[in-house]
């Protein structure tokens, strides 16, 4: 049992999937934002067109 253990202990493999895990969330975190500012401004823009037209 204390094999066991002290192999779980030490191996890192489970490791390196949570931090490919942290990476996809970051990058998830930042599309959103940086979509929801664009969507805003691209929302603006076709109601500026939309206005605009006679």
């Amino acid at each position: 049992m204390g094999k066991f253990v002290q192999k779980f202990a030490s191996d890192e493999s489970g490791a390196t999937a949570i931090e490919y895990g942290l990476i996809a969330a970051l990058v998830a975190v930042v599309l959103v934002t940086a979509l929801g500012l664009m969507g805003n401004k691209l929302a603006n823009t076709f109601n500026t067109v939309t206005s605009d037209l006679p």
